[in-house]
């Protein structure tokens, strides 16, 4: 009986990864039907040649003038301790070490493209996107994309699961750097606070999905919504394309990411070969797109059957956003 257990693990798994080749190779041919991966190829190539002209011209690292300006017109109304440092955590300070990385990833790695930015009003504001890509550097180019181009400047409070700020080492890091538990509470706290908070309604559920699954987006929780009527904070709903493909997953392995205590455990094609790096970034490219503030009115405590209407607004918005994108877009990788 084991052996046919798994024996059937093998042959789903092994259907699993046809079917995601399959869809890839449907998704990216054009209309010459060029092979996959002469399509690939072309298209890692002609990233890499703008990746090497970026990083031989020097042109994608922020000014060290530039940097200080922007860290001090971040520390301007910030409610911070006698250290530096919010009831959060949060140390603006911190990010001048931080900015040399955002910098490669943003500009360099996924050569990010961001459009309306100028969207994003002052004050008060709920940032609603998309979730995707197996690890958060969805969240990560929202947020540099805010400190690094947006004006003035701003530092998005990004709402993160429990485990992740539980992970040693990196749950200070995020907390020294804006972001909080996705709690309600601290959610309002920050909204009251007129702070920028960067909300993904889909959660661990959107960020694990499997390739087949790519740009359909899971289940929107409710909460964000509540808040917003609450608080009466304005909602710019955000459409990220292209973290979708920057690590293929095949299947998550529930049974492992049980014991290892985390939402899923993406198995993508080069796991077996390469173990844990398999979960590294393609340097895929990134188009992310803003839309129109949308204001809703209302009681906050009304039923679902109420809020689920004004929450679809939102995610319609984002899915229509999404859908431009992928028009738009001549591959993966440009």
């Amino acid at each position: 009986m084991p052996r046919r257990t798994l024996h059937d693990r093998y042959a789903r798994f092994q259907k699993l990864g046809l079917q995601a080749a399959n869809q890839l190779q449907a998704f990216v041919a054009d209309q010459r039907e060029r092979p996959l991966w002469r399509q690939l190829g072309e298209e890692i190539g002609e990233a890499s040649q703008d990746m090497a002209a970026l990083l031989l011209s020097g042109t994608w690292r922020t000014p060290q003038d530039e940097v200080d300006r922007r860290i001090a017109q971040l520390l301007q109304g910030q409610h911070l301790g006698e250290f530096g440092v919010d009831p959060f955590g949060y140390a603006p300070e911190s990010l001048r070490v931080m900015v040399p990385i955002l910098d490669f990833l943003h500009r360099v790695w996924f050569r990010a493209e961001c459009y309306d930015l100028n969207r994003v009003p002052e004050g008060r504001v709920l940032l609603i996107s998309n979730h995707s890509g197996q690890l958060p550097f969805d969240g990560m180019v929202i947020a540099s994309a805010m400190l690094l181009e947006h004006e003035p400047p701003r530092i998005p409070r990004t709402m993160v699961e429990k485990f992740a700020t539980a992970l040693p080492g990196f749950g200070d890091l995020v907390y020294r750097c804006g972001s909080v538990t996705g709690l309600p509470d601290n959610c309002r706290r920050l909204l009251e606070n007129d702070e920028c908070v960067l909300v993904f309604p889909e959660g661990a559920r959107g960020i694990s999905k499997p390739f087949r699954e790519r740009y359909r987006m899971t289940a929107f929780g409710h909460g964000f919504m509540r808040l917003a009527l609450e608080t009466n904070t304005p909602i710019v709903p955000i459409a990220v394309v292209g973290a979708e493909e920057q690590t293929i997953n095949l299947f998550d392995f529930k049974m492992m990411a049980r014991l290892l205590h985390t939402p899923s455990l993406a198995i993508t094609p080069l796991m077996p070969v390469i173990g844990p790096l398999a979960m590294l970034p393609s340097p895929v490219k990134y188009r992310v797109y803003f839309g129109e503030p949308l204001k809703f009115e209302g009681d906050p405590n009304d039923d679902e059957a109420v809020i689920a209407p004004k929450v679809a607004v939102v995610k319609n918005a984002i899915q229509g956003m999404l859908d431009r994108g992928l028009r738009e877009r001549r591959g993966f990788f440009v």
